[in-house]
């Protein structure tokens, strides 16, 4: 069972791994004057954000649940809650980055930089710096609940 457990811990991190390098690579480049190939790699890094937001949501699930300490310990844990309603917080916070993405299509399969206008730029760019700010958050949590407190 230590073998096991001790796989789940490693999926949980390197999805959170995966999900904070992505989180910080669309804060770095989402920038004005992006160019068509900038534009799809923020694309790209954005799709597999959310498939490490979904592997570790599941594997984190999976160790609560089957694994670990058992839900009794997480459930009675204050920083558990906490950091489950971060992550929450910090999904929702993702949506509309992800959707303005999505919507560069069309632009994109002609070829053509994708135009941002000014105020969905600056709301974009405060999501993405509130999402960094709720992330460092959750990594402060998570040593805590690990270590017993809450």
């Amino acid at each position: 069972m230590v073998v096991v457990n001790s796989l789940m811990a490693t999926l949980h991190h390197i999805a959170a791994f995966t999900l904070t390098a992505c989180l910080v690579y669309e804060f770095i480049a989402y920038r004005r004057g992006l160019t068509v190939a900038e534009a799809r790699r923020i694309q790209r890094v954005d799709l597999v954000y959310g498939i490490a937001a979904g592997v570790m949501l599941l594997a984190g699930l999976l160790r609560v649940y089957f694994f670990e300490k058992g839900p009794n310990y997480y459930f009675g844990n204050h920083v558990f809650w906490t950091k489950m309603a971060l992550f929450v917080i910090v999904g929702l916070l993702s949506i509309y980055p992800t959707i303005r993405y999505i919507k560069w299509n069309p632009l994109l399969a002609e070829n053509k930089v994708p135009d941002i206008p000014d105020k969905e730029y600056r709301n974009i760019r405060l999501l993405l710096w509130l999402e960094m700010v709720g992330l460092a958050l959750i990594l402060f949590a998570a040593p805590l609940m690990a270590r017993g407190i809450g």
